[in-house]
């Protein structure tokens, strides 16, 4: 397929001047004030995603989840590449791109892109839902652009000065890294969010970042790209949530991921399968500090409804998901006790009652919205997990999991503060007060599920 272009911000160099003129600002701006809650393509459609499934998710989210607090709408990965699959990617592929080197959207995938327009037009309509757009982008220049040695927007450099051809992730061929140390690096990534600003994006997730897995002995190799990231968002003029992935990050870095980004990814990929959520409770544990206080660590996507519509992954194609209903409730317990960002997987339209029920709680969602210095709390009971949290007023959120494979009963006493002094506990869940004990309480909690509480 030939080179597509995409001319509309090449001339602007009035703007490139004032973006260049701003400083050496690398530090966020602002600090996200609550974890982002939104829909994320990948988990359905893959690497296939089109205009009308973006849209037609859009609209449910506006009707059904919106005022609940869901408001990202966010395209996922291959979104340049006209010939995209199901899950998997073409080693080698043609993608779209335009003059200066950056990619564009596949215009059979998503006709509202055509004559220059990127991504504008469907962000214009998701804006009008009263909605926010994002993309999902994976770090570096793309390969292509490389070896045709192209230019870049706002320097006399081309591609292939930049490139870092030895920093190439090993599960997609698209792009090489970008050596922070050449001329024209900065101007590269400054010419892509000034393009992303263009387009109306409010979130840009960038891969292959967090954890740059061709070099297992340093996993956070990219460090100054993230840098360079940073600063071209800040200097873009719109404000976006930067979300790096894939997990894990490296713990050792999280003063950098909280000074540079909103959102990482603390783990691999995430799917429906009790392991992988058992494991989560581990990386909470290491990551609980972090939160908050500077950007949020991501559990990743909530893989609920109907998953997989193009093609397998980590299970049957078509299915819906594999966690029973405790299971998706411990997920969501320990997403928003931990104060995870909550993005949605699922086919939205396909949703069932039971899904939206879970989804439109607004009790459990304050908790991971506004809850504070969410820590886990030890307990005696090995087959539990016993977290905290504070509200915005003062008030006192605990959660118990059963983590084990049969039905628990679980006592607790002076493990959560106040709960002798209380008069009531909330569940969370039910949205009802429950009685109580002076000085105790106590549940029972079948196989892998969980409570969340209130302390009134």
């Amino acid at each position: 397929m030939p080179m597509q272009f995409c001319c509309q911000s090449g001339g602007n160099m009035l703007q490139w001047k004032q973006l260049h003129g701003i400083g050496d600002c690398m530090s966020k701006k602002r600090i996200l004030p609550f974890p982002p809650m939104g829909w994320n393509s990948w988990d359905c459609y893959g690497a296939a995603v089109n205009e009308e499934q973006l849209l037609g998710n859009a609209a449910y989210m506006a009707k059904h989840l919106k005022k609940y607090g869901w408001e990202y709408i966010v395209c996922d990965i291959q979104w340049s590449e006209p010939n995209a699959n199901g899950n998997d990617y073409t080693p080698f592929t043609e993608l779209c791109m335009d003059e200066f080197s950056r990619l564009i959207p596949a215009e059979n995938r998503f006709p509202s892109s055509s004559g220059g327009r990127g991504f504008r037009p469907i962000a214009d309509k998701i804006h009008a839902m009263g909605l926010k757009f994002g993309i999902h982008i994976m770090r570096g220049i793309p390969r292509q652009a490389v070896h045709r040695n192209t230019k870049l927007w706002g320097t006399d450099k081309t591609a292939r000065e930049i490139a870092q051809s030895y920093s190439v992730c090993p599960w997609n061929t698209d792009m090489y890294g970008v050596d922070s140390q050449k001329d024209g690096a900065q101007a590269y990534y400054d010419s892509l969010f000034s393009l992303y600003a263009e387009w109306g994006v409010d979130f840009v997730k960038v891969d292959d970042i967090a954890n740059t897995e061709f070099l297992p002995d340093n996993p956070y190799s990219a460090r100054a790209e993230i840098e360079m990231i940073r600063k071209a968002l800040n200097n873009c003029g719109r404000d976006m949530v930067l979300s790096l992935s894939p997990g894990p990050a490296p713990i050792s870095a999280a003063q950098h991921l909280s000074d540079h980004a909103d959102m990482w990814r603390m783990t691999g990929d995430f799917w429906d399968r009790w392991d992988k959520l058992y494991a989560m409770f581990e990386r909470c544990e290491a990551w609980y500090p972090y939160v908050g206080r500077g950007g949020y660590p991501d559990c990743d996507m909530l893989p609920l409804g109907r998953l997989c519509k193009n093609a397998p992954c980590c299970g049957d194609q078509n299915r819906y998901t594999n966690f029973t209903l405790d299971e998706q409730k411990t997920m969501l317990t320990l997403w928003s006790v931990f104060r995870s960002p909550l993005m949605l997987g699922g086919e939205l339209r396909e949703n069932d009652a039971q899904t939206n029920a879970l989804l439109q709680n607004e009790e459990v969602i304050y908790v991971n919205q506004h809850g504070k210095n969410p820590h886990p709390v030890p307990i005696a009971d090995v087959n539990f997990r016993l977290w905290t949290s504070q509200g915005e007023n003062g008030e006192t959120f605990f959660a118990v999991f059963n983590i084990s494979d049969e039905t628990h009963t679980v006592k607790l006493h002076t493990e959560v503060e106040g709960l002798a002094d209380s008069t009531c506990i909330r569940d969370l869940w039910a949205q009802a007060d429950i009685q109580k004990s002076a000085g105790a309480f106590g549940c029972t909690l079948p196989a892998h599920a969980s409570g969340l509480y209130q302390i009134k």
